[in-house]
């Protein structure tokens, strides 16, 4: 698998379990890319849904993605704080100079008090059924749903205290090298 270098631009594509694209984040900033993790940064990126619809990104964001952990974590920058999003779904791969994932219905949505409440769960059940998920990726899925609640918790990965200071200062600073190339 090819690895994104940092402070280039890629996409990042969410397909649904039947292989149907679910959404497109058409611009995201590499800030780390390895065979195992991609860190990324976007503000204000149009993202496409499936229908066709498109919106903006309101607020700069940082990705975390992990090839061996079911779920990745939107750090959202609001002015009262950080919210995460927490999606799961298959570990990423890149390809086609993009993140590529199989989004998995549910969510963990954590605070910037670090309470958290899990969604979509009626979603998740329903695509179970209609997409046929294997027992095996049920199983997979809430294992890590509980992993994810012992980071949040232990505040590991994307909620350790300094995590966000240290990737938004890396984006920062390959904004600047990029509006110094533009001049």
């Amino acid at each position: 698998m090819a690895i994104p270098r940092e402070g280039e631009t890629i996409q990042i594509h969410s397909y649904k379990h039947n292989g149907r694209i679910h959404r497109v984040w058409q611009e995201t900033m590499v800030l780390k890319g390895t065979k195992n993790i991609f860190i990324g940064a976007n503000e204000r990126t149009l993202v496409t849904e499936s229908d066709g619809r498109t919106w903006l990104t309101r607020e700069p964001s940082i990705c975390y993605f992990h090839a061996e952990h079911w779920f990745n974590i939107i750090c959202m920058l609001r002015e009262d704080g950080v919210y995460y999003y927490c999606n799961m779904s298959s570990p990423f791969v890149f390809d086609n100079n993009a993140i590529k994932y199989i989004d998995y219905d549910l969510d963990v949505k954590v605070f910037p008090d670090m309470s958290y409440t899990l969604l979509d769960e009626d979603e998740y059940e329903l695509h179970k059924k209609e997409m046929g998920y294997p027992e095996v990726i049920d199983k997979i899925l809430k294992r890590n749903v509980n992993k994810l609640i012992s980071w949040i918790k232990q505040k590991r990965g994307p909620f350790a205290p300094d995590f966000i200071e240290v990737w938004t200062n890396r984006y920062s600073f390959h904004k600047e090298m990029q509006s110094n190339e533009k001049i």
